[in-house]
């Protein structure tokens, strides 16, 4: 790569895994065929764009670059290479935050050239002028299945209506929600049966091994399973194998599983965390119920579980939805036309 050649950098200064660094390498594939991207920072994929800290700071200060900054610390990152270093840099920041920004965060956005946000919500908490982008996901990988029979063989997962709740295994995802209306669930409807999916860290697998024994204490250890952690390549199949999905976040930054669900042809029902509100259109592609509801969720999954016609139809148009407002590709170009706008007036 000739390194003055690059026009966008997308710094990821966070060493451990999260949602911001997943957003970050599933867009660099897709926008390094739209213009010249890279990234910096530690723990980088090798089949990822990048370049080292060195070769950043041995960039030419006279051709303008735009900088992408999805942190606070990238922020200032970005800020000191601009004023310190010299370099010729248009600063872009991204804000998934639902709630007020502190004054450092805000003295930081200030100085900003364009700033976005991934959702109406996040953008109500900004106080300076910004464009709305979706996060967005490859429909290339989360599809349809073509025969769910079939897949849930391959997977080898139960016969029955299968219910999933994917993600880290923690309070703020409300899996305990979950595990509390799956129980009154399958007391209602014996083909009904809970899929568990995702990762637990060390500080809370006591929380993990509650779950485990109000689900062994209700006799449904059969009917309530825990996966555990599972490959990434796994987790379409995982998805499309689903009658319905559930998406129980007390709390949630943007929160990409309803969108896979929804793509995997899965209708989905979903709290009013996160950006959950403007994915799933309440009726149309599932149902949406307050957070900590577990009455309402209860309610909504026995009466999707048993309608059959109604699953149907949420699942039609669940693709249709995110074929038309939340694929990957969509984000990523509206991104480069801001990149293009903003290099175009330096």
């Amino acid at each position: 790569m000739n390194f003055n050649s690059i026009e966008v950098i997308a710094p990821n200064f966070k060493k451990r895994w999260s949602g911001v660094t997943s957003t970050i390498f599933r867009l660099l594939p897709i926008q390094k065929k739209l213009i010249t991207i890279v990234t910096v920072g530690p723990s980088i994929p090798d089949s990822l764009p990048q370049v080292s800290f060195i070769e950043l700071l041995r960039l030419s200060s006279v051709k303008p670059r735009v900088w992408h900054a999805r942190r606070n610390l990238e922020m200032l990152g970005g800020l000191i290479l601009k004023k310190l270093f010299r370099k010729n840099l248009k600063l872009v920041f991204t804000s998934a935050a639902q709630r007020k920004h502190s004054s450092y965060t805000k003295k930081l956005i200030s100085r900003m050239d364009a700033v976005i946000a991934t959702s109406q919500k996040s953008a109500n908490y900004l106080q300076v002028p910004h464009t709305i982008i979706h996060h967005g996901i490859d429909t290339e990988i989360f599809k349809p299945a073509s025969n769910k029979i079939s897949l849930r063989s391959e997977l080898d997962l139960p016969r029955g209506k299968l219910v999933g709740c994917f993600g880290r295994i923690r309070p703020q995802k409300g899996v305990d929600i979950f595990i509390e209306a799956m129980i009154r669930v399958c007391a209602q409807d014996p083909m009904a049966v809970g899929i568990v999916c995702g990762q637990t860290t060390s500080d809370h697998i006591e929380f993990e091994a509650n779950l485990k024994a109000q689900v062994t204490g209700a006799g449904l250890s059969d009917r309530i399973i825990f996966l555990g952690t599972q490959p990434s390549d796994k987790l379409p199949l995982l998805f499309a194998a689903l009658d319905i999905y559930v998406a129980p976040q007390r709390n949630e930054g943007f929160g990409l599983t309803p969108l896979e669900a929804m793509a995997s042809g899965v209708p989905v029902i979903a709290t009013t965390a996160g950006a959950f509100e403007e994915m799933v259109l309440n009726g149309e592609t599932g149902y949406i119920v307050e957070v900590e509801d577990t009455k309402d969720l209860t309610e909504r999954l026995v009466e999707l579980l048993s309608n059959e016609r109604k699953r149907k139809a949420f699942t039609k148009a669940s693709i249709e939805r995110v074929a038309q407002y939340f694929d990957i590709k969509g984000e990523a170009a509206t991104l480069v036309t801001l990149y293009k706008n903003l290099l175009s007036k330096a």
